[in-house]
């Protein structure tokens, strides 16, 4: 038997049907789920040849495990394919919240940039193929299953992915502690692209030229920056906060 392992939410097992059903083993949903939503995914499911389960919420629970799923969970068998971000940008029923990763070589700092935009309900993190450490077994093991549940999408080209989110209407803001605004200062209600680089050495330069904004995190204190995990769930609940109010 090949080893599976779940995957858990809407946006995460919509982009599978899209691009890699053979690899869904079964598709469990709750019971409860009756809704509109769930109709549609389940119509997906059916005409790409998916088993699909009934089941009740506290046997979904079991298998996310402590991560939020919707009331659906895909076991699958584990093999990575290249998500587009079009299809993960149709899929939206709210303002895009994305997370931009420039240059992140380090894989805990991915693996925990991936947990907080799991935590944020973030609908993609895009990042680099080249001077990126990828989702290896650590990036994931830190990760704590949000590799699974956050769309992850590796492109080639950064700067043309930026002017890709741009032409669909996404506000792309980059982190940059020498910008002269606040996040604070940035209307985040609409859709909304954060790009963040690597600690100390920032954003590259035509990462930061692309933006349609750069906008810093009020440092208070004496250390000169914050860990990119930790500015990203600065940022992306910023977000969050101002989408709520």
């Amino acid at each position: 038997m090949s080893e599976s392992r779940f995957i858990h939410g809407f946006h995460a097992i919509s982009a599978k049907l899209r691009h890699d059903p053979e690899a869904i083993l079964e598709l469990h949903v709750s019971a409860q789920r009756s809704d509109a939503r769930a109709r549609d995914l389940l119509a997906k499911a059916e005409a790409a040849g998916v088993r699909i389960m009934p089941n009740e919420s506290a046997r979904l629970d079991g298998m996310a495990g402590t991560h939020r799923h919707q009331g659906v969970v895909a076991k699958i068998d584990p093999r990575h394919k290249v998500l587009h971000l079009s299809d993960i940008l149709e899929d939206l029923t709210e303002n895009a919240l994305i997370l931009v990763l420039d240059g992140i070589q380090d894989p805990h700092n991915l693996g925990a940039c991936l947990r907080v935009a799991d935590a944020a309900g973030v609908h993609a993190v895009i990042a680099p193929k080249d001077r990126a450490v990828g989702l290896n077994a650590t990036a994931m093991k830190v990760a704590s299953g949000a590799g699974d549940t956050v769309p992850y999408i590796v492109v080639t080209n950064l700067a043309r992915t930026l002017r890709e989110l741009k032409d669909a209407g996404v506000w792309c803001i980059g982190a940059d502690g020498e910008a002269t605004k606040s996040l604070y200062e940035i209307d985040q209600k609409g859709p909304v692209a954060w790009v963040l680089g690597a600690e100390g050495d920032g954003l590259r330069r035509l990462t930061r030229e692309t933006c349609d904004e750069l906008a810093k995190i009020p440092m208070l204190g004496s250390v000169e920056s914050l860990n990119v995990s930790v500015a990203s769930g600065v940022c992306l609940f910023e977000a969050r906060r101002q989408r709520a109010g």
